[in-house]
């Protein structure tokens, strides 16, 4: 089968600071560097290191052809990445020593995304494919009701959070993925718990204390590994694109749960997002040692 991914693509600018900033506060940077980021990217990238067949969706502009090309050398289907005129989104991440971050984004091409454009890419796709999106990108909605027309297993990754944007696809979407927080905060602005809404599957991340799986009234807990972190950033994308690449795989939701806790533990040990996301080799690797 397959995995469609409606997603950002962000050059991703890292600044390594003592602190995060207060409010008015100016740091000089200990280091800084740039790479292929975004939500979708990130989710892409792991899909295809945890084997899975991915074909990404989204626009970048002209200084963003090499994110592209990146994408494509990784292994990721870029047929249905448009170049477009605007600029690339890209992140400015503040990353401290613990490995805690505070992320700023331009979306830039990312919202540029046209229907006509989902549609024709949807019609390559089969009954039983996974589709997936984040909240990174425009048209999230009209993504959703094609994919689910057309008999795709549908996942919405709710970050970055908006209830709005929830509230907007939950009666299109078969699974979702959000974090301790976003979880929190859809609660709260929705006044509904978690365990009642109203979607077949619902994954919350949380961090070093694991995970929650929540499918018809019942509940799971999966604990999680435990590691040293380096970096948080996009360790719950890695998460994401390897849970879907289990599942459009075959595994059940269980055993892909606890595939995509060990992938998302090695990532935060490695500094950087879509680039160092791990391979399946270096997952078997790393807990090989403990």
């Amino acid at each position: 089968m397959a995995i469609w991914n409606l997603g950002s693509v962000n050059a991703d600018l890292v600044y390594r600071l003592p602190h995060l900033p207060a409010p008015g506060e100016t740091l000089a940077a200990l280091s800084h560097q740039r790479g292929l980021g975004g939500k979708g990217a990130n989710m892409s990238v792991a899909a295809v290191r945890a084997g899975g067949d991915v074909h990404h969706i989204g626009a970048v502009g002209e200084d963003g052809v090499w994110m592209r090309d990146r994408l494509e050398d990784y292994g990721v289907g870029v047929a249905h990445i448009r170049v477009v005129d605007a600029a690339s989104g890209h992140a400015i991440i503040a990353l401290d020593g613990s490995g805690e971050n505070q992320i700023i984004i331009h979306p830039g091409a990312n919202i540029l995304v046209e229907m006509p454009v989902l549609e024709d890419v949807l019609s390559r796709a089969s009954a039983g494919d996974i589709a997936v999106f984040q909240n990174e990108t425009n048209v999230q909605r009209d993504f959703a009701r094609a994919a689910r027309d057309r008999g795709l297993r549908v996942c919405y990754a709710a970050a970055p959070f908006s209830v709005q944007a929830v509230r907007d696809v939950l009666d299109q979407i078969d699974i979702l993925v959000m974090n301790a927080v976003e979880a929190a905060q859809l609660e709260a602005e929705m006044g509904l718990a978690v365990a009642d809404i109203p979607v077949a599957d619902v994954v919350i991340t949380l961090g070093a204390d694991g995970c929650r799986w929540l499918h018809q009234g019942r509940e799971r807990h999966f604990d999680a590994p435990r590691v040293t972190p380096v970096d948080t950033t996009g360790a719950g994308d890695t998460f994401t694109g390897y849970l879907l690449a289990a599942l459009d795989q075959g595994q059940d939701m269980a055993r892909a749960i606890s595939r995509a806790q060990m992938a998302g533990a090695v990532m935060v040990t490695r500094l950087g997002t879509a680039d160092v996301i791990p391979t399946q080799d270096d997952i078997d690797q790393f807990f090989a040692s403990f």
